[in-house]
């Protein structure tokens, strides 16, 4: 039987890097995707995928925020939280990451590769780490078969 982590790896999902405590904080390890743009990422925690998000920024600016969150930002604390909870149940907690290369086109327009999958990977893989106002919206406008 395919994971989620086998589905996501499947659609192009790479490595990117791993979390870590470092002196009791925090802290990224990222790969070569630390300086891309437009990614859609996931955090996996032993083999599990938990999270999945976007960013139009690095993704080493986006996990960052993880990193510090400040305190009007729900999606950030959550996450540094739970990402905390795991490392220190000795739990390793990597990252994936599908970069956008540019080559998604409508007529002569780009189309952002992480905003058009993130919604619909979240809706049929209900990441446990997803949730909240935003995806709640997004589910009660859906059409009703």
């Amino acid at each position: 039987m395919q994971t989620d982590l086998d589905r996501i790896r499947f659609i192009g999902f790479r490595s990117a890097g791993s979390c870590k405590f470092l002196d009791g904080k925090l802290a990224f390890e990222l790969n070569e995707f630390a300086n891309s743009k437009n990614v859609l990422y996931a955090f996996v925690v032993a083999g599990h995928l938990m999270y999945i998000g976007k960013t139009v920024q690095t993704l080493r600016k986006r996990m960052a925020g993880y990193r510090s969150p400040g305190p009007t930002q729900p999606t950030n604390i959550k996450n540094n939280g739970n990402i905390r909870d795991s490392l220190a149940q000795g739990k390793q907690v990597e990252i994936y990451a599908l970069p956008d290369n540019g080559l998604l086109r409508y007529g002569d327009f780009h189309v952002n590769l992480a905003a058009g999958l993130e919604d619909s990977l979240i809706r049929k893989l209900k990441p446990p780490w997803n949730g909240g106002k935003k995806e709640l919206t997004n589910q009660a406008t859906q059409p009703v078969s």
